[in-house]
Parts: structure tokens; C-alpha cells; sequence
């Protein structure tokens, strides 16, 4: 029960919570820091999309089209990307902990300094992907295609043909 004296802690703790960053639900469309914390957005048409420094924590993109997505510095840690297509996406700076890409399409995607420690990216295919400063400690690379892939170092181009690791 709130008494007369108690409005006017109401009303300010309802000027700072309309006045802090808006969360957006699973339904809210793509934009800039939206938060899709645990949203399944399987089969999703996101192609073009800017999700910079989103929230897609635990979020599930299995089978979507994300091609020529904006993911820079978005926060992905344990998010699915199984078999979704991300050809020329930008996921620089992006952490993608423990995100599952299995089988996904990362062709010519950007993940220059992206954290992807202990990340699935068994029978991905990064040919012409970008690497350079990614942290894939963990990682599972069996199977990926690294064939033009500019390796971790930003020096080493993979070897046409490169499969499981950069030669």
C-alpha cells in the first residue's frame, strides 16, 4: 500500500526507469542495442539487419538469414547460429562465448577481434572470413572451411582447401 508520502519516491523511480535504455521483446524488430536475451528467432529474415551491441544472449538463430548483418560489438554468449547463413556479416568485437555455429554459413564474415572461446564451429564455413585478433581458444573448428580465410594473426591467409585449421 503506498501512502501520500511515498509518491514521490513512486514517481521519481518511474522517471528513471522510463528515462534508461528501452528493452525491446522478442517481437521488437531489429535495431541497434535491441535485447533478444533467450528469443527464438529461428528462420528469421534479418539480412542487412544492424544489431549493434545487441543482446542476443542464449538466443536461438538456427536456419536464419543474417547476410550482410551488423553484429558489430554485439554480446552472443551461448547464442545458436545453427545453420543460419551470415555470409558477409560484421561480428567484429562481437562475444560469441560458447555460441554454436554449426554448419553455419560465415563466407567473407568480419569477426576481427571477436571473443569466440569454446565456440561450435564444426563444418562452418569461414572461406575469405576475417580472423584477425578472434580469440578462439576451445574452439571447436572441426570441419570449417578456412579456405581465404585471414587467420587470427592478420598476417596468414588459409591455403585453398584448408579445413579444421588454417594452412
Amino acid at each position: 500500500m503506498h501512502t501520500p508520502s511515498s509518491l514521490p519516491t513512486l514517481v521519481a523511480g518511474l522517471v528513471l526507469l522510463l528515462a534508461g535504455p528501452a528493452l525491446a521483446g522478442c517481437t521488437d524488430p531489429p535495431a541497434p542495442e535491441v535485447v533478444w536475451r533467450r528469443c527464438l528467432l529461428e528462420e528469421s529474415e534479418l539480412a542487412g539487419a544492424d544489431l549493434s551491441r545487441a543482446v542476443l544472449r542464449d538466443a536461438t538463430f538456427q536456419r536464419a538469414t543474417l547476410t550482410g548483418a551488423k553484429l558489430v560489438e554485439a554480446d552472443a554468449i551461448e547464442a545458436r547460429f545453427v545453420s543460419a547463413d551470415l555470409t558477409g556479416a560484421d561480428l567484429s568485437r562481437a562475444t560469441l562465448r560458447n555460441a554454436d555455429f554449426t554448419r553455419a554459413n560465415l563466407q567473407r564474415a568480419i569477426l576481427a577481434g571477436a571473443d569466440l572461446r569454446r565456440a561450435t564451429l564444426f563444418r562452418a564455413d569461414l572461406s575469405g572470413a576475417d580472423l584477425t585478433g578472434a580469440n578462439l581458444s576451445g574452439a571447436n573448428i572441426s570441419g570449417a572451411m578456412l579456405g581465404g580465410a585471414r587467420w587470427t594473426d592478420g598476417r596468414r591467409i588459409c591455403a585453398a582447401g584448408s579445413v579444421g585449421n588454417c594452412q
